[in-house]
């Protein structure tokens, strides 16, 4: 007799309906797997022997020619165009301040004062010395003409004449040395109210009310810095420079702007794009021995003041145009140390390499200046479904941004439902 004959009686009989409706259900799961996969490959989208693989879609670009401007991205620091430290140059007892700190002043605002009575002593005492040399000259000028007639009649000697006239010069001198020194004190009277050299934006007061200054040397009170327009300095690489100089003389680039300035971009360290655009304004004739680098600068303007001295800031500079060049998305682009390439579906849909030549990068695309030609498809996404020899379907790429969401994960849990059915069944 059956062992399983022997135990059953001993098994209660609601046990062994569960276990049979178990089993029933396993067998029904596993066989409906079977007939999927049996209709899968009777389709063609299976493994079976007769199975015939259909094209594999790929996304493809058509390469269209055209002017295409060369940009540059470089890192660069800001700099204010003009900047000014405000010295003091007469020596006494700082009394006032006459400016907002972190304010704008404009060229020749009065900024400190400093004591001025010294001063307005030694133009007082310069002012009566002029006076006593023109009264010396008045004296010597008189006595000169007297002489001039009397030595005619030779009623004085001609050595006596002479010194008269000598005495009138030296008197003329005198005069000539007096308002000198009137200027000087005036000058140094002047110092005392210091002003502001240029207009611009001004800092913190480098010294206080009650400080002595200027005394042994020009002491700074404040630095004031024009921040309408600001400098940018940036730095290429001289190989660059010299290959785009290289570009243009051969007609393969034509400069940008018909000629004028390049244009400059500021990008600030959010990533944004400052508004206002700036010009080249030269590229130094030195070349860095140590980096091999070329120092450029642009001039951007500032009105609302939003760039700051010493910012850190990306240079986007646009030096010339490529002709007939062409852009990919840089996911077509195959970069290695042997050289660029791309893969190219031809009229036959087969897909064959390509070597081509990379030139700058604009965005997030490659500028192309050789190896390609006007209709040409050029494959951007699809390379895990290629297979060697194998036929594809183009289709036109479009970007992830523009795909419908979720249109890849719909396969995936299509196929994954069998399964699913066949493991809740099994428990």
């Amino acid at each position: 007799m059956p062992t399983s004959s022997l135990i059953q009686p001993f098994l209660p009989s609601e046990l062994l309906q569960k276990k049979s409706l178990r089993l029933q259900l396993l067998m029904v799961a596993l066989l409906t797997v079977f007939v999927a996969a049996c209709g899968k490959g009777a389709n063609g989208n299976g493994s079976g022997a007769g199975a015939t693989r259909p094209p594999a879609e790929v996304g493809v670009v058509t390469v269209s020619q055209g002017d295409v401007a060369l940009v540059t991205e470089l890192p660069g620091r800001l700099e204010a165009s003009r900047v000014a430290q405000v010295r003091a140059r007469a020596a006494g007892i700082l009394q006032k301040r006459l400016f907002r700190e972190g304010g704008d002043v404009k060229a020749g605002q009065p900024l400190f004062t400093i004591d001025s009575a010294p001063y307005a002593a030694q133009v007082a005492s310069a002012k009566a010395g002029q006076a006593r040399a023109e009264a010396n000259l008045a004296q010597a000028t008189g006595l000169a003409e007297r002489y001039k007639t009397l030595v005619q009649a030779n009623a004085v000697s001609k050595q006596e004449y002479a010194n008269a006239v000598a005495a009138q010069k030296q008197a003329e001198a005198d005069v000539a040395v007096g308002r000198a020194n009137v200027q000087t004190a005036s000058i140094n009277l002047g110092y005392a109210a210091v002003t502001a050299p240029i207009s611009g934006r001004i800092g913190r007061a480098l010294v206080t009310e009650g400080a002595l200054v200027g005394q042994g040397d020009a002491t700074q009170l404040a630095v004031i810095q024009q921040i309408n327009p600001m400098y940018v300095n940036f730095t290429q690489s001289a190989s660059e420079v010299m290959k785009l100089r290289n570009g243009l003389e051969s007609g393969q680039f034509k400069r940008a702007g018909g000629g004028r300035a390049a244009s400059v971009r500021i990008v600030l360290e959010d990533g944004s794009e400052y508004a206002k655009p700036g010009r080249l304004l030269f590229s130094d004739l030195t070349v860095d021995a140590t980096t091999g680098q070329i120092t450029l600068r642009a001039e951007v303007p500032n009105p609302g003041g939003d760039l700051l001295p010493g910012l850190y800031v990306r240079v986007r500079l646009e030096q010339a145009q490529a002709t007939n060049a062409i852009t990919l998305p840089q996911q077509a682009v195959t970069r290695t140390a042997q050289g660029d390439t791309v893969m190219v579906v031809g009229d036959d849909n087969k897909v064959n390499p390509r070597t081509i030549r990379i030139g700058s990068a604009k965005g997030n695309q490659w500028v192309v200046l050789e190896g390609l030609k006007t209709g040409e498809k050029v494959m951007v996404d699809g390379f895990q479904k290629l297979q060697p020899g194998a036929t594809v379907k183009p289709v036109p790429w479009q970007p992830v941004a523009a795909r419908p969401a979720g249109a890849a994960s719909a396969p995936a849990a299509s196929a994954s439902a069998p399964a699913a059915a066949a493991s809740s069944a099994a428990k």
